[in-house]
């Protein structure tokens, strides 16, 4: 039972030594195996270069995408060029006097031209038809009777000359003495009244705007805490012109947070300070007397101010821009008128009778939607404007 072991052991020790024998006796066979690793490597590596050859339209593609990349910087900027056009939108040009009076030009100096230019002579019947005309156009029965009179006192029988004398006397109306806004005592100081819907909130940004446009540093009091919205509009248009806004809690008093701004106005060196007011019903007696308070609280925190309250009047509202201008004038002592959506009415005419009647300048008129749009009132510009003939340009 051994010697089959043995045998196996031994036949298995043969093999061993006979797989070792072969090695030795064939050193041709030998170097093969050593050969076909060496060989294998550069097959591999010529598996990576067919590898690379089959890839190598990729690799080309992708040698080629860094200066694709490289030109993406150049293209981008190219394709962004459309942009500045976009930008440059807002810098389009301020609406003008002239076409902010392209409606009242067309309906009023349109019906007069028609009426005086019928006629051969200037008599009773012509007179009582342009106080009709001067009616519908805005300028209210009390400023319509005074001009008719002075043309009637004229005593001439040229049409033409009715319609220079008209001019005449409308120039005359409207040039009422108008001083700067005070300027020096550090803060000046506004106080901004008006009902809601008449733009108030849109006129005091656009007056943050010229004066930031200016280099002075501006102080916006959003003091019309009961509109819905109306800080946070307040602030979009502050932000818009670079003027800071002094607000209050929601439902805060009005008093309260324009007597914090004018303070810190001063405190900070600002050099104006605009404060907006709630747009109360002038026919409300007791929010009027909330104006009157919020005016006294103005003075107690920097003597002397407000320095001048500038009422907002909506142009299209006609003759009752000019009874609200009466209620607010006996409550606040209204300084000086901002006329606004002048362009979007073709009765100017309420200029004259605002002016006729309550003796209050025109500092400022809204003749269209863009910030520029607010302009400083020119008589003889809203005179020549208004009496120009019309065009087909209008």
């Amino acid at each position: 039972l051994a010697m089959p072991v043995a045998s196996e052991t031994g036949e298995a020790a043969a093999e061993t030594t006979v797989g070792d024998s072969a090695q030795a006796d064939a050193p041709s066979a030998e170097p093969e195996p050593a050969a076909k690793p060496t060989p294998r490597p550069k097959a591999k590596k010529r598996a990576r270069k067919k590898k690379s050859s089959k890839t190598g339209t990729g690799q080309a593609q992708s040698t080629e995408a860094p200066p694709s990349t490289a030109v993406q910087p150049v293209s981008q900027p190219a394709a962004e060029a459309p942009a500045p056009p976009a930008a440059e939108a807002p810098e389009k040009p301020a609406a003008t006097l002239r076409s902010g009076l392209a409606k009242t030009r067309k309906g009023f100096m349109a019906r007069l031209n028609d009426l005086l230019f019928s006629r051969s002579s200037v008599d009773e019947d012509l007179f009582e038809e342009m106080e009709a005309l001067l009616v519908t156009a805005d300028m209210g029965v009390r400023t319509s009777t005074r001009l008719l009179e002075a043309l009637r006192n004229t005593q001439t029988s040229d049409p033409e000359a009715v319609r220079s004398k008209l001019q005449e006397l409308v120039r005359g109306t409207l040039e009422l003495e108008c001083p700067p806004l005070p300027s020096g005592g550090q803060p000046t100081v506004l106080m901004v009244i008006g009902v809601n819907g008449v733009g108030k909130t849109t006129t005091i940004g656009k007056l943050a705007s010229q004066f930031t446009g200016e280099g002075k540093r501006v102080m916006l009091a959003a003091g019309d805490t009961f509109r819905a919205a109306a800080v946070e509009q307040l602030q979009v248009w502050g932000e818009r012109a670079g003027a800071e806004v002094v607000r209050g809690p929601d439902k805060a008093d009005p008093s309260s947070v324009v007597y914090e701004a004018v303070q810190r106005a001063r405190r900070e060196g600002f050099d104006v300070c605009i404060c907006d007011t709630a747009g109360r019903l002038h026919t409300k007696v007791n929010l009027m007397e909330e104006l009157k308070k919020v005016r006294r609280t103005m003075d107690k925190a920097h003597s002397g101010s407000p320095h001048e309250v500038m009422l907002v009047l909506d142009a299209t509202t006609g003759q009752n821009a000019i009874t609200q201008a009466k209620q607010f004038k006996e409550a606040v002592d209204v300084q000086s008128i901002a006329l606004t959506k002048l362009d979007g009415t073709a009765k100017g005419g309420v200029v004259v009778a605002i002016c006729d009647e309550l003796q209050i300048p025109v500092r400022f008129v809204g003749v269209g939607e863009g910030i520029a749009d607010l302009r400083p009132f020119d008589p003889d510009a809203f005179v020549d404007a208004l009496f120009e003939r019309p065009s087909t340009n209008d």
